[in-house]
């Protein structure tokens, strides 16, 4: 019997893509025949289900043949298709629906994903059921019948019923929704028209229909069990991370409600007749499009997880500052090298995860180990080169310490600048091909590192967007420990600390074997010959005598400079660090005018 029911639904399948578009093209379903199929593909509560990120649609047959729709498969298929096509089509869209929702939610922002589950299905199920004549209210009427014993339909599955019917011209009650009263039936004939008037700007009301449903939501406890079956978007997001979602006045939008939307209700705001209207510009300031401001990581995380992404508070932190940091970035500059003339096969060197895949020798890594584990037996080749007339370009290793203090905020619950500032240097750095060892600290025992200098830059965000908000001391074991074996063929470095005034525990304090500061940090710079820079919050004229605040750190940062050469750049406010990052990106290892080829090679 399962076997015909699926023959049957797939069968079904090239009429439900019909429905949009001859040219439709999406790939055929997964029609699960069992429960635990269904669990399989993470289908759970409803009978159908997107993901917007590899447009798959997952059915399940048991489900659906449980609440007595098995036999509408063109419907089904047709509306999930829908959502691919129309509502809410891109993760995108998903995303800033729910951005949009939740703000005209106040308190209730747990029920975004189901309010905006069911606007999109009254967009489609519209359209589908007028323009391709499909049986969608038919669907309805069987979804509303309730068992002689079952409670009365909460206020909201009344309201959504009955905005169908007023989208259909059908009498009342006829899908199988409660009595409604004068209050109820205005908000359906809004519901109504919102749908009508915006059918073109789905996203642009978004926020209305949200605003439209709040009330009715405080008041109906059992919105949530009503529509499970329906909540075929509960976990679209997953796999996929949407573009743009850091701006919050990208995904303000208009949140008034239907009944000041001249649009929607046909009265003209400036009917000097209609006294009560209300305008645009009367509207609370909290109801009126943002002013550019970014999302915070708190949010930004909240909203994925609406979306149905499962990743935890640490993993959205990564894409924050990921996506943050991408309009800053600029080439890291390269340090001038001979160029070659010809490419000379030196030997091989270890390939790892972040290295471009064609630079993998997969042949010499199979005759290593039968078995290919990034990083440990895949190897590339290492080409050298020939003096020539012209200089080339080297890339400049990083080695940034990144201060996570009580004095610095937790970056994945407000947005941290150490930590944007962080992430702008390293994805330049990688991008013009250098290698990046990142460490995170508040005292030596309270730090994590990189594996060494590596290329792959969701570890290293990993390392950055972590917290700890305790007492400050240096990891000078971490420093000393770099650079103590570092052999003068290998690559310049640039030592990076971003920090406060702890700074000077870097310099004062001596680590766990009673070595100097000093001379740890003399050490790095001169094994990793490619300068040091110290960015600090602190203020600008810190080398003032005397400073009352910073006691004995003008002295500390004056010894730094002349001594040991280490670049100061006193940032006075946290913001600051951003224009810091791009500036030390692009001038700091910016390429020189000339370039004496002798002084290259010592």
């Amino acid at each position: 019997m399962a076997s015909d029911l699926k023959t049957r639904w797939e069968k079904a399948w090239p009429q439900a893509l019909a429905a949009w578009s001859r040219y439709t093209q999406l790939s055929p379903p997964l029609l699960c025949e069992s429960r635990n199929a269904a669990r399989a593909e993470h289908l759970t509560g409803s009978f159908a289900m997107i993901r917007l990120h590899d447009q798959v649609i997952v059915v399940d047959l048991p489900h659906a043949e449980e609440c007595g729709i098995a036999d509408y498969a063109v419907e089904i298929l047709a509306h999930e298709i829908g959502h691919h096509v129309l509502a809410p089509a891109t993760l995108t869209d998903h995303a800033r629906c729910l951005a949009r929702m939740r703000r005209a939610l106040p308190t209730l922002e747990d029920q975004a994903p189901m309010v905006a589950n069911l606007y999109t299905d009254l967009l489609i199920n519209d359209r589908l059921q007028r323009s391709a004549g499909l049986r969608m209210h038919e669907i309805y009427q069987r979804l509303g019948k309730r068992a002689t014993d079952a409670p009365p339909p909460g206020a909201v599955w009344t309201l959504y019923l009955r905005i169908y019917e007023l989208l259909w011209s059908l009498p009342r009650g006829s899908l199988g929704g409660g009595p409604t009263n004068d209050a109820l039936e205005g908000d359906a004939w809004l519901g109504m028209r919102l749908v009508r008037c915006y059918a073109a700007d789905w996203l642009g009301a978004a926020g209305k229909f949200a605003v439209l449903l709040l009330p009715h939501l405080v008041e109906d406890q059992q919105a949530a069990e009503d529509f499970a079956a329906l909540h075929d978007t509960r976990t679209a997001g997953a796999g996929g991370i949407p573009a743009g979602l850091t701006d919050a006045s990208a995904d303000d939008g208009d949140i008034r409600h239907p009944s000041l939307d001249p649009l929607i209700t046909g009265i003209d705001p400036d009917d000097e007749n209609d006294g009560d209207t209300a305008k645009p510009a009367d509207l609370p300031s909290s109801l009126k499009p943002g002013s550019g401001q970014q999302r915070q990581p708190f949010e930004y995380a909240e909203i994925l997880r609406a979306a149905g992404w499962p990743g935890s508070e640490h993993d959205a932190a990564i894409e924050y500052y990921r996506e943050l940091a991408q309009q800053h970035l600029v080439r890291y500059p390269r340090r001038p090298a001979p160029e070659s003339t010809e490419p000379q096969l030196e030997g091989l060197e270890p390939w790892e995860i972040g290295d471009p895949l064609d630079e993998c020798d997969w042949f010499q890594s199979i005759l290593q180990s039968p078995r290919l584990i990034p990083g440990l037996t895949t190897v590339r080749r290492v080409y050298g080169r020939t003096p020539g007339r012209e200089p080339g370009r080297e890339a400049v290793d990083l080695d940034l310490y990144v201060d996570s203090s009580g004095s610095m905020p937790n970056p994945a619950v407000q947005i941290s600048y150490p930590a944007l500032a962080g992430a702008i240097i390293v994805l330049s750095a990688l991008r013009a091909g250098a290698r990046v060892q990142a460490t995170l600290w508040s005292g030596k025992h309270q730090f994590q590192s990189t594996p060494g200098f590596i290329r792959d830059e969701t570890a290293i965000l990993r390392v950055l967007t972590a917290h700890y908000g305790g007492g400050t001391q240096f990891p000078l074991h971490v420093l000393r420990d770099t650079y103590a074996t570092r052999r003068p063929d290998e690559r310049p470095v640039h030592v990076l600390s971003i920090s406060d005034d702890g700074v000077t525990t870097m310099f004062d304090d001596p680590d766990e074997r009673g070595n100097p500061g000093w001379r740890i940090c003399a050490q790095a710079m001169n094994k990793g010959r490619g300068g040091g820079t110290l960015a600090l919050n602190i203020s600008s004229d810190w080398e003032r005598p005397a400073h009352s605040y910073y006691r004995n750190l003008p002295a500390t940062l004056r010894r730094a400079r002349d001594e040991q050469a280490w670049n100061i750049h006193a940032v006075p406010t946290l913001e600051g660090l951003v224009a810091f990052a791009h500036a030390f990106s692009r001038q700091k290892f910016g390429p020189a005018t000339e370039v004496n080829p002798e002084t290259i090679r010592s």
